[in-house]
């Protein structure tokens, strides 16, 4: 994706009338007006037959004209807030774009749609030195359908976008005073959504974000739980190909949240059903660790070496801790990437949006909430009380970092199940939520713990296969293994405090 730009764009859309813009010198740090010319515009929006993406707020668009030509995919990102990608310009639609829309288009055909013509006059809004503040495009709109009997349609807008690093009071500064002249903001979220809009034939079906009433039975609960994780999953896939921050971890997190409810909640779906789905979603989650995990365990030991007095540090420890690093990395985002464009992973993404579509539900999901899910919820709390218990009762070893480790998945398991909960019952299922979340954080930071040894085995391994001295994994070693029993000796505490403030 070495090709493709990316820019946050932020900006407020107005209808327009014969009256052209009006002055805007004075308002804010506005010093002046600057006119830039006319562009002529030509853009050519594509998505499936169905509209998939601009059900979700997205646009696909070739377009030539301007200064920015090229093919530009936007992702909102709230009111007015959209980040806009762009990739050189060419026939067909990049693969790399093709990519981050794929979670959404799956197997459907990317189509041109609609074509937008816009005689655009541009004036930059610059302060006292001259620093562009903002851009304001007066654009003079034709829209004309490219599939079907559609037609066609043109208007005039305003359209006012905030420079790099602007400050977005100018924005409400700028509508207030072209609302006094009497300027009305648009209804529409972008030209494109007007255009499908005004071009459509009468017997055209427009797609429109899914709606579902108020849940009541414990059944509306759970599948509204499932449904948010679902949506994550896919509007995650896109900012993971990006290499976002924290999002392969957040992506991992919404598997988990769906595996767990799907587990927890088998009194209310049939699991014959949603077994095999759970399987999948294993997979994923296992997939997506890869990487999570060995950028965990990295900043662990970078950690733990820059903690160590220099006198202790001998040899290449930090450049082979760095290589070991980077060859993982880049390994394991290579199978993700391939993973996510694998048929795999889109059948997954299908076999969810069939399970909410057509729920297999069981004679509980009509059921009471709080009765249902509380019962629920005490379950895995039982299990989770079990496995610690256990845990504790084990001498300090293998054994018990392996049971430790067991009563870490069981208590986000029951973390995510108290998640669901919050919905139905209120503040006890949001305290068990937190408890439990403190009770995982100790646990995840003692399994950090476990696999920073193993790791630093290792490389004490290759270190003295290649020479070196092992002196300072050895050092390394011995401190997880005392944090180790530091966390453990916290364990009996944490989990009475949460026993305590459980409340459900």
């Amino acid at each position: 994706m070495a090709d493709m730009k990316a820019k946050r764009e932020i900006e407020r859309k107005y209808e327009a009338d014969d009256g052209g813009l009006p002055d805007l010198t004075g308002v804010g740090p506005v010093a002046a007006v600057v006119d830039q010319g006319v562009a002529e515009l030509d853009a050519v929006y594509y998505d499936t037959p169905d509209e998939r993406l601009t059900a979700d707020g997205l646009t696909l668009r070739r377009r030539t004209g301007g200064t920015d030509a090229g093919w530009h995919l936007k992702f909102p990102v709230g009111p007015g807030v959209r980040d806009e990608i762009h990739a050189p310009l060419s026939d067909t639609v990049p693969p790399a774009l093709a990519g981050l829309v794929r979670s959404r288009v799956r197997d459907a055909e990317l189509l041109p749609l609609v074509r937008i013509r816009s005689r655009r006059g541009i004036s930059h809004l610059v302060d006292a030195d001259g620093t562009p503040l903002a851009e304001v495009a007066v654009d003079a709109v034709r829209a004309e359908r490219l599939t079907g009997h559609g037609g066609a349609a043109q208007w005039t807008e305003i359209e006012v976008e905030l420079a790099d690093d602007g400050d977005p009071k100018l924005l409400d500064a700028v509508g207030k005073r072209l609302r006094k002249a009497g300027v009305r903001p648009s209804p529409a979220a972008s030209k494109l959504a007007r255009a499908l809009t005004e071009t459509a034939p009468p017997d055209h079906p427009r797609p429109t974000a899914a709606g579902h009433a108020a849940p009541t039975t414990a059944g509306d609960h759970v599948l509204a739980y499932l449904r948010a994780q679902r949506d994550a999953l896919v509007a995650l896939d896109p900012a993971v190909r990006r290499d976002e921050y924290d999002s392969v971890h957040q992506m991992r997190v919404a598997t988990r949240r769906l595996r767990s409810a799907l587990r927890t909640y088998r009194k209310v779906l049939d699991r014959t059903v949603t077994d095999p789905v759970r399987a999948e979603l294993k997979w994923l989650g296992t997939e997506l660790g890869l990487g999570r995990d060995q950028e965990v365990l990295t900043e662990h030991l970078t950690a733990g070496l820059d903690d160590l007095p220099y006198t202790l540090v001998t040899g290449p420890v930090r450049t082979r801790l760095r290589t070991w690093s980077q060859t993982a990395r880049s390994d394991s985002r290579r199978r993700l990437l391939a993973d996510l464009d694998g048929a795999r992973h889109l059948a997954l993404l299908d076999t969810l949006d069939a399970l909410l579509a057509d729920p297999p539900l069981r004679p509980a999901a009509a059921g009471k909430p709080a009765k249902v899910i509380t019962k629920a919820v005490h379950k895995d709390f039982a299990a989770l009380s079990a496995l610690l218990r256990h845990a504790l009762d084990l001498p300090p070893g293998h054994d018990r970092d392996l049971a430790l480790h067991e009563a870490r998945k069981k208590a986000k398991a029951t973390r995510y199940a108290a998640e669901a909960a919050v919905p139905a019952l209120g503040d006890p299922a949001a305290g068990l939520v937190k408890g439990a979340k403190s009770l995982q954080s100790l646990l995840g930071d003692h399994q950090d713990s476990v696999m920073a040894r193993r790791t630093l085995r290792e490389l004490a391994g290759q270190a003295h296969a290649a020479g070196e001295s092992a002196f300072t994994y050895g050092v390394l070693h011995g401190r997880e293994e005392q944090r180790a029993a530091e966390l453990e000796a916290r364990l009996p505490e944490t989990w009475r405090a949460l026993e305590k403030g459980t409340a459900l």
